[in-house]
């Protein structure tokens, strides 16, 4: 009796789990390598020098959650790119790093830089496959060399594996390693916010207040922060006061005078997670934003033409109302999709 008991119990399990199976089916690979969206323009990133396998993916993710990148192993890059913070270093006005350091700047977005020529806030780095080197070796981010993390990845089989589904060899080089780490970065894409959806015509509208703050950014903020990207990758001084630690931007690269206080344009897209805001995080909230620009801007040298008016005054005139359409417009700019694509997900 006690036999045909579990018989019943065990037949009635193997049915149960054969209509889940009907009614759930099998999820599709999440992997579809990268893809240019049809609002985009060409990326700027050479794909073909580098095709993005699933397996070289699998492997740049693995590596970029994985805090043996850093000295004492505490620190990965998704320590400082969140996901849920639109791969930012959440609430943190600029980034914390090795044995709680902090740096000097606000982490930038990991976000489409497959269309970015130039990296970081002041441009230091104008190759995607040269771009962790530079927080890996600061001694206040990560505080390691390349050379010593190939040799922790090479007394580690699992690594070995997954070079060689990467790669077709186990060879683990700091090449493979870096190029690996630009596959996962490349496919970090957002690009389905509701702006997106309605450039697109995919069944979307703005309503009149986002239309309305449209029509404002285009006539006042699109000069430097262009569709669809947002930003047009160049330098600029927005006529922030300098900060406690003097921050020169550009100029530590350039060493030109001309490029003091200049810092790279920020895309606009997914505020809704990245704050806080411009290159020493100072501004907590959007608003803080919008009043710096309507009414805080000073020269302090190179201000950047476009906030100089022709009545003498600086920055950009805005009233309360087109602030309040200015932020509806800019929340259609949010993807949520992409701060929960469980492809990118540590």
């Amino acid at each position: 009796m006690n036999k045909m008991i579990v018989f019943i119990g065990l037949l009635l399990v193997v049915i149960a789990c054969n209509k889940a199976s009907e009614i759930i089916p099998e999820l599709p690979e999440l992997f579809e390598g990268f893809k240019q969206p049809a609002n985009f323009p060409a990326p700027a990133y050479n794909v073909a020098k580098n095709p993005i396998s699933k397996e070289q993916f699998e492997l740049g993710k693995k590596l970029f959650y994985d805090a043996r990148l850093s000295r004492n192993n505490t620190i990965s890059c998704g320590s400082c790119h969140i996901q849920a913070a639109g791969f930012t270093h959440h609430g943190h006005d600029v980034s914390h790093g090795i044995d709680d350091q902090l740096g000097t700047r606000n982490s930038m977005p990991i976000m489409n830089v497959a269309w970015n020529k130039a990296f970081f806030w002041d441009g230091g780095v104008a190759d995607l496959d040269l771009l962790a080197i530079v927080p890996i070796e600061n001694p206040v981010e990560m505080d390691e060399k390349v050379p010593n993390i190939l040799k922790k990845l090479q007394g580690d089989e699992q690594y070995h594996a997954l070079f060689e589904k990467a790669y077709g060899t186990s060879a683990i080089t700091s090449i493979r390693f870096l190029k690996a780490l630009s596959s996962f970065m490349v496919m970090a894409t957002s690009s389905n916010a509701k702006y997106d959806k309605v450039m697109r015509k995919e069944g979307a509208d703005f309503t009149q207040e986002e239309e309305q703050g449209y029509a404002l950014f285009r006539s006042k903020c699109a000069n430097c922060h262009p569709e669809p990207l947002f930003t047009d990758g160049t330098f600029r001084n927005n006529g922030l006061v300098p900060s406690a630690v003097n921050d020169l931007g550009r100029y530590d690269i350039t060493l030109n005078p001309l490029e003091k206080y200049k810092f790279k344009v920020p895309s606009l897209r997914n505020l809704k997670y990245t704050a806080p805001f411009m290159h020493d995080g100072r501004f907590l909230n959007l608003e803080g934003v919008l009043n710096h620009y309507s009414s805080e801007v000073v020269d302090n040298g190179t201000i950047d033409p476009s906030l100089e008016n022709d009545d003498g005054k600086l920055g950009i005139q805005l009233t309360a109302k087109e602030k309040k359409l200015l932020l509806a417009f800019l929340e259609t700019l949010n993807d949520e999709s992409f701060v929960q694509n469980k492809l990118l997900a540590e």
